[in-house]
């Protein structure tokens, strides 16, 4: 199985007398630049750390207009990282395509990342949150349309020699001819994140893509969730390999269980109760109806709702303890969803970085050996008796 170290660049410095949302309304006065240059510098640090930790990649993100998470671009994080590092792969886990006009801008774009990268990119394309629809004033009845026309656009440009005309319902472009092309051929590898909607698992079957499951639900939401990318696959006509499929968790890890709650827990509130809060909002349009009655099915469980660390704890919401604690839990709950990629959120909330080092650094020398030995590359990870 692979490791990524997946990083949200959270701002950290909100005014404690701010009680409103993160996300869309949240007031941009709130942001110190020069606290955001440390943060940003910080975070690039954590991220570089991760090649030199053995893992097997870093992932980004793109979110705009709140505290959450502070990469409107990830692409020029990524392109950082094509330059500091030499070996793990960089995943862009994703850009929100329906947000592109040009689409072929994320060809471009990706396609430097790839070459300045020597191939390691992994290219991620997400039909974008409810609240980006509600930032950038797009139709949200429009996005599965705009995000299949312009996935279909990228990949052409991705693999047929230009320039050629394209001429669809949302984009027309007389000359597409990006330069430059990606090393990695005919693409890079492509995973697309989801919620539950059901469409986006069926489109992630269908092109043989890799899913990944976005966190802060319970643990049975995802065992749900990838039981059904699973069965998508099966009417595809093919057996899905673990590699399709990812998980997203926050990991902490520290010497002893009562250390690493002690170090923990203040920040995972704080990510719970000041950046979390303004996520769910759903444009009318955005989602169909028989993909918001699956998401519904766990939205009682979503992060937001719960109060109390024992319901972190037996939900799996988070990974906390020490070394044995969270090797007996990842075993447990990668064996249950069957997934060969796992992403963690080594740094969440306000963790500084003195704790998010010491946790990357704990997690790669005492957990993940673990876990590489357990789950050997090529060999099953799904376990049927863990996933009942």
């Amino acid at each position: 199985m692979r490791f990524f170290s997946f990083h949200l660049m959270p701002y950290i410095g909100l005014d404690p007398a701010y009680d409103g949302p993160a996300w869309v309304t949240c007031p941009n006065a709130l942001y110190d630049p020069k606290i955001g240059s440390d943060l940003y510098n910080r975070y690039l640090d954590e991220l570089v750390l991760a090649e030199d930790l053995d893992f097997d990649g870093v992932c980004v993100n793109e979110h705009h207009q709140n505290a959450y998470g502070n990469m409107p671009s990830p692409n020029l994080i990524a392109a950082v990282l094509a330059r500091q590092t030499t070996r793990v792969k960089i995943a862009v886990v994703g850009n929100a395509l329906p947000l592109y006009d040009p689409p072929t801008r994320v060809a471009e774009e990706f396609a430097m990342i790839d070459v300045i990268s020597g191939g390691r990119l992994i290219a991620g394309m997400v039909v974008g949150g409810g609240p980006e629809y509600y930032s950038f004033s797009v139709n949200p009845a429009h996005a599965r349309e705009r995000f299949q026309e312009a996935h279909d656009l990228i990949l052409k440009a991705w693999t047929t020699p230009g320039p050629f005309e394209w001429v669809s319902k949302h984009y027309r472009i007389r000359y597409v001819n990006p330069w430059p092309r990606p090393i990695q051929q005919p693409h890079p590898e492509i995973w697309i994140p989801g919620a539950g909607s059901l469409e986006t698992m069926e489109f992630v079957a269908h092109h043989r893509y890799a899913y990944m499951g976005i966190p802060y639900f319970h643990l049975d939401v995802f065992k749900r969730t990838f039981g059904i990318f699973r069965d998508a696959c099966e009417a595809e006509g093919y057996e899905a390999d673990p590699l399709q499929a990812g998980w997203l968790v926050p990991i902490y890890v520290a010497e002893t269980d009562e250390q690493a709650r002690r170090e923990y827990e203040e920040h995972l509130w704080y990510f719970v109760k000041r950046l979390l809060p303004g996520i769910t909002i759903q444009p009318p349009g955005y989602t169909s109806v028989r993909s918001l009655g699956n998401i519904l099915k766990g939205a009682g469980s979503f992060m937001l709702n719960v109060t109390d660390w024992r319901e972190i704890v037996d939900g799996r919401y988070a990974i906390v303890g020490s070394p044995e604690t969270v090797t007996e839990q990842l075993v447990e709950c990668v064996g249950a969803l069957g997934t060969g990629n796992l992403l963690g959120l080594f740094q969440l909330g306000s963790l500084p970085a003195d704790l998010t080092r010491a946790n990357l650094t704990l997690f790669a020398e005492q957990v993940m050996p673990r876990l590489r030995a357990e789950f050997p590359d090529g060999a099953p990870v799904l376990r049927t008796s863990a996933a009942a």
